[in-house]
């Protein structure tokens, strides 16, 4: 199928089950190669092996041997690609050549080898010594007028270790310039969950999902954004929970779910005859078909039912003892509930009274919930707000901080929370820079760096001119294409350490350099040579084709 004739064919109609693994194992073994294949795909989301970088749905205590989804093994067969392109590619290949090919074009060419460099003037990329390319950006570097012309963006697929050292020099070089992934997912997120219960995370752990009584799902398609997610609400189904979808479409996931994994069925043989079968699971018992954009008139619906419901019977929805000891400003959120009028529920989320009144009483019927959201939410002007009437709605009935209740943001990459952790933000907390300024002996710059957005704006008016990502594809991901290609044209100097070529690496600066690397499936065993660039054999890497647990780094 030529690349400007996609196929077009009707949605499925069941998620997971046989056809997953059959097509997962196919991704896996073509790409990959048998032996290899299965070897990584035992390591995949183990205790002591890898993180998948498909999705950020967490590990449960006690692991199957194949704790991965179909994205999982795809993602982890892109990755472990036996498809290799260096200096010879790029020599066959100019830029404008490249910009013309899709993205999936792009990823399918395999895993680059070798530092290169797109100099000014020129339309093909070359090979370049490391030495030479640390060169090239230290002078850079050095030569700006200020340490904020320069800007930091991280990948939520950067390690912890990498995300830590990353962030360390950047402040130890005089800016907080650090613009991450987080900007443009669940940054609306950290923001409502911070100012409303003071954590940024999750209030909940795997294991409540088998506690609860009822799961709301807003914001999100999880059979094709975690697909891992699906095996823990049926869990929840099966412990006697009920699940309420908000979403625009009705997403095959949520309707009918074929667990592909034979060991979550209990019966060794249950399994197998379940995937053979297609025996699938409904998840969601209501389906709330909401207007984009409408999802807090949904929990402002919600809510007034609640409220209405409390009026007429006095401390049986509310839990008051929770409310005084727990919370502020009840008083100001009812005010507001009380002034939002059902006209304008009903014209912004789309939906008939009934629909809410329905959603309603199976809140009213559960002990304990948990809502969960991703960037259906996140992504949305009013977000925000949104997630704190969602916040709201468990505080009211002090469904938060107890078994089987509380709040779930579902976010993409396996490592986004992680890296901010680890100080990958434009803003540092005060006890943050206090002990990495204790721990490393220098003073950091006090002032807030730029966020994406800012980032942006700034390359486009030439406030910024050196852009360094680590990893990602900024290009594709951030807001405005084409605003955000005109403006990474306009630096001096654009760097990227990636695995694959992306969009990015074609909308370069003035200079482009890309610096390969190895993925999280992969281990340098060739660490302590890795630095000792006055020597030529060590100046191009190249990742062999190797086994999974044992990579191999031939330099």
């Amino acid at each position: 199928m030529s690349e400007d004739k996609p196929k077009v064919s009707s949605p499925p109609d069941i998620a997971a089950g046989l056809a997953a693994v059959t097509n997962a194992l196919k991704h896996v073994f073509v790409k990959m190669g048998v032996v290899r294949g299965t070897r990584g795909l035992l390591n995949l989301n183990q205790k002591e092996g890898i993180d998948c970088q498909s999705c950020a749905w967490p590990d449960p205590d006690s692991r199957t041997i194949n704790e991965f989804c179909e994205n999982g093994a795809k993602a982890l067969a892109d990755e472990g690609t036996t498809k290799r392109i260096g200096g010879e590619f790029f020599a066959e290949h100019s830029v404008n050549e490249l910009s013309v090919r899709s993205d999936h074009w792009l990823n399918d060419q395999g895993r680059l080898t070798e530092p290169l460099v797109l100099r000014e003037g020129s339309e093909h990329y070359v090979p370049i010594s490391w030495a030479e390319a640390f060169k090239l950006i230290a002078d850079k570097l050095n030569s700006l007028t200020a340490p904020d012309e320069a800007v930091f963006y991280t990948s939520g697929r950067t390690s912890n270790e990498a995300a830590f050292l990353y962030q360390l020099f950047v402040r130890q070089f005089g800016t907080n310039n650090l613009p991450d992934c987080s900007n443009m997912c669940h940054e609306s997120t950290s923001v409502a969950l911070a100012e409303s219960i003071g954590l940024g995370k999750a209030t909940i752990r795997l294991e409540d999902f088998e506690k609860t009584d009822l799961v709301i799902v807003i914001g999100q398609n999880p059979g094709t954004n975690a697909p891992r997610m699906l095996s823990s609400l049926r869990s929840a189904k099966l412990a006697g929970a009920r699940v309420i979808a908000i979403n625009p479409l009705k997403e095959a996931g949520l309707t009918s779910f074929v667990d592909p994994n034979p060991q979550h069925y209990g019966n060794p043989f249950s399994g197998p005859l379940t995937l053979l079968r297609g025996k699938a699971t409904t998840l969601a018992d209501l389906h709330l078909p909401v207007r984009i954009g409408g999802d807090m008139a949904v929990i402002k619906g919600l809510m007034k039912v609640l409220l209405e419901r409390e009026r007429v019977e006095p401390e049986t929805v509310f839990d008051h003892d929770f409310i005084s000891a727990k919370t502020d400003g009840c008083s100001d959120l009812i005010e507001s509930i009380d002034v939002t009028i059902w006209e304008d529920i009903l014209e912004s989320s789309g939906l008939i009274r009934e629909q809410i009144n329905e959603a309603a009483e199976m809140l009213l019927n559960a002990r304990s919930f948990i809502t969960c959201w991703a960037m259906g939410v996140t992504q949305h002007t009013d977000a925000v707000a949104t997630i704190q009437d969602i916040v709201n709605l468990h505080l009211l009935g002090g469904a938060i901080g107890r078994p089987g209740a509380g709040l779930c943001p579902v976010r993409g990459h396996s490592n986004v929370q992680g890296d901010r952790s680890m100080g990958i933000w434009e803003k540092m907390t005060p006890l943050f820079r206090e002990n990495l300024e204790r721990e490393f002996r220098f003073s950091a710059p006090e002032h807030d760096g730029l966020n994406t957005v800012e980032s942006i704006a700034a390359m486009a008016d030439g406030r910024v001119k050196v852009f360094f990502a680590m990893g990602g594809n900024f290009a594709a991901a951030s807001p405005d294409s084409g605003a955000v290609t005109a403006a990474l044209q306009k630096c001096d100097l654009s760097v990227q350490v990636i695995t694959k070529l992306n969009r990015t690496a074609l909308t370069p600066g003035k200079t482009s350099l890309i610096l390969p690397c190895l993925g999280r499936t992969e281990i340098d065993r060739n660490a302590d040579t890795l630095f000792r660039m006055g020597d030529a054999r060590h100046r191009r890497c190249r990742p062999e084709a190797s086994s999974l647990s044992r990579p191999r780094v031939r330099c």
